[in-house]
């Protein structure tokens, strides 16, 4: 008797811990949010968080089953809609393996992922059709997608697995010689220079296809019926929500995208916490946690293995505005392990970005560290942009690296001399506070890279600490500051400047061995400084094109 009523009182003290882990805790979390939020180097802001009633649908109670073989697709949206129109709340997806299509979002909804939980996404790639994204342009049906919602959310500790690697192309050239040979004997298509594996023949057809489309009927005349044949070259987003009001995704591990993992566009106050993203490093596009054209931002505590960019700011909009369409972001605390970019902005800035912080994160591994990229069309102003606290090793690339040649980046040599006039789309980076940076181990210290027409303008980088490779290239740049720093490379010279004005170098430790220090060249440098920095034999440790006049660079002991 007694060991029946101690299973019914643990049974119900189970549930009731259960239904409690269910509903979001929104003292603490608004804690939380409001700590990240205040002292901020820019105007203060405010994130509403989603309100979410407490009643609970569980997706058992509409026929799914946990057991990995089952498609539960119509058992996990019922549930939503049946939550929708109830007036929401919590649709839960218990421990288990859940085999699913793409799921719907709908307001006022929490998808729920219990401890142990495993929403794996069907490789049937007939169940993504091609659809018309809001804003967007046609795309294979997101695996999880809502558009025009209010109060939503995606919480708990279970993981969403994408089977991203039966849409994603693979290159040979990021394949250990055993793992292209076991791709090849898992099926797909291998293009003809044997350099990409295709998981089917309509992907690896798909470009031609689209572009042959579009060359013979107008874009806007094209139907998702049109589109249908280039559906596996046109992979999913693994979560893309569109124009969302009070979202939050807490605690989920999302694995294995078949293309950008969580990607929020055109929405606004936003809270991304405890976040997993996994993805294998060679996954094409498999971006981390992107915010497009988002305002009143928050994220935080989130860890990211990436297969492009990691954290990344984009800012898509057409027509260009005269408003950033990316405004009051932070990310905070959080952990980069690979991606081509730790912290990334671009590479569209068309739209515009204000107000953002990064701080207190570590980037290891990544191809680079602190990356901005744009290019001549589809650039905007990136403005008031404050990173700090930022800890780096062995970064693939360099440790910081700005340039507004993204699409020219694969041309070797690209011309960085050409001007021509600008428009609505030139890139624009402007005030921009990297403090308390460190790295060690990078390729690379630092690569800043403007146009002519447009040089990248207001950078501080100050009290950090970098050893690399290799030093610092820096082109077309104006009112550049590297104040109380230590930069360690044993290349020689340390700092390369061409077309550079106002660049001032204060309170800089270096290996007073390798000399020279700095090499100018090009047309129109002028105001290059350095203070309170031992230089020893300047005539050694300063390195001029024959046409630059000496008074160019000034030493200055106070």
């Amino acid at each position: 008797m007694k060991t029946a009523v101690a299973t019914i009182i643990f049974a119900l003290l189970f549930t009731a811990t259960n239904i409690l882990s269910q509903t979001i805790d929104y003292g603490t979390l608004q804690a939380e949010v409001q700590n990240h939020l205040c002292d901020l180097p820019f105007e203060s802001f405010q994130i509403d968080l989603p309100q979410i009633p407490t009643r609970t649908y569980n997706i058992c109670d509409f026929g799914a089953r946990g057991d990995g073989h089952t498609l539960n697709t119509d058992a996990i949206n019922q549930a939503i809609a049946k939550c929708a129109a109830a007036g929401g709340g919590t649709v839960l997806i218990p421990a288990g393996l859940w085999l699913t299509g793409p799921i719907v979002m709908q307001s006022k909804v929490n998808l729920h992922l219990a401890r142990g939980a495993i929403v794996t996404f069907s490789r049937q790639r007939e169940l993504y059709p091609v659809i018309k994204i809001p804003r967007r342009n046609f795309e294979a049906h997101p695996l999880i997608y809502g558009v025009n919602l209010k109060d939503v959310a995606i919480t708990g500790e279970g993981i969403l697995e994408g089977s991203g690697d039966a849409w994603r192309p693979v290159k040979k050239s990021k394949q250990t010689a055993q793992q292209w040979k076991n791709l090849l004997n898992s099926g797909g298509v291998v293009d003809k220079k044997n350099e990409i594996w295709w998981p089917s023949q309509a992907a690896l057809d798909g470009e031609n296809y689209l572009r042959n489309l579009r060359a013979n009927q107008s874009r806007k005349a094209l139907s998702p019926e049109d589109l249908q044949p280039a559906r596996d070259y046109l992979r999913p987003n693994m979560v893309l929500l569109i124009n969302c009001e009070r979202v939050l995704c807490d605690g989920v591990t999302i694995a294995n995208s078949p293309r950008f993992a969580l990607y929020p566009n055109w929405c606004q106050s936003i809270v991304i916490r405890n976040v997993k993203i996994n993805n294998e490093w060679w996954a094409q596009n498999g971006d981390g946690i992107d915010l497009s054209s988002c305002q009143n931002a928050l994220v935080y505590n989130c860890t990211v293995t990436a297969g492009d960019d990691a954290l990344c700011l984009k800012a898509s909009s057409a027509p260009p505005t005269e408003q950033p369409v990316v405004k009051n972001i932070v990310f905070s605390d959080c952990i980069v392990y690979h991606g081509h970019g730790g912290f990334v902005v671009g590479s569209n800035t068309e739209g515009g970005i204000r107000n953002v912080l990064v701080n207190n994160c570590d980037f290891i591994g990544t191809d680079l560290g602190v990356r901005f990229k744009s290019a001549r069309d589809r650039g905007g102003l990136v403005e008031n942009i404050f990173i700090k606290n930022i800890f780096m090793k062995d970064i693939v690339g360099a440790a910081l690296y700005f340039s507004t040649y993204y699409q020219e980046f694969t041309q070797t040599p690209y011309d960085t001399t050409a001007i021509i006039p600008v428009t609505a789309t030139t890139p624009i980076f402007r005030h921009i506070v990297l403090d308390s940076i460190y790295s060690i181990g990078s390729q690379q210290i630092a690569t800043i890279i403007g146009l002519p027409e447009m040089p990248i303008n207001s950078l501080k980088i100050s009290n950090g600490v970098f050893s690399a490779q290799q030093g610092i290239e820096i082109k077309n740049a104006n009112d550049i500051q590297f104040v109380d720093l230590g930069l360690y490379s044993n290349s020689t010279p340390l700092i390369r400047l061409k077309q550079c004005q106002d660049i001032t170098f204060n309170k800089i430790q270096f290996d007073q061995q390798h000399l020279p220090l700095l090499q100018v060249a090009g047309l129109g440098n002028s105001g290059i400084v350095f203070r309170k920095t031992e230089i020893p034999s300047p005539e050694r440790a300063i390195v001029l094109d024959p046409n630059i006049q000496p008074d160019v660079v000034q030493i200055q002991t106070e």
